[in-house]
């Protein structure tokens, strides 16, 4: 998976981390991405944690209306990729620590 490894990527990163409030992520969220790019967000998050409660291509398809392709360009990342979603599912799941 190709990276963006630039300082502008890293005050980005840096400034989603200082977000303190689902208000405040809200609204830079909203500042940030367009309606289109935040749904699209929205649903790839919602696409992992239905790959990671164990449900098929089929359901997920039928209840995010999402393609096949984005499930499982997901599905890779989950398997594949540097662990971003199973790191936040995990903290989820644990209530928000760490590890």
């Amino acid at each position: 998976m190709e990276k963006i490894d630039t300082k502008a990527a890293e005050q980005f990163y840096s400034a989603v981390l200082k977000l303190r409030t689902m208000d405040e992520c809200r609204s830079f969220f909203d500042d940030v991405c367009t309606i289109k790019e935040l749904q699209d967000l929205v649903q790839r998050f919602q696409v992992a944690l239905l790959l990671d409660e164990g449900k098929n291509y089929m359901e997920i398809s039928r209840q995010t209306s999402v393609s096949s392709a984005t499930i499982s360009r997901v599905n890779r990342c989950l398997v594949y990729g540097d662990g971003g979603y199973r790191t936040v599912i995990k903290r989820m799941k644990d209530g928000g620590s760490d590890d």
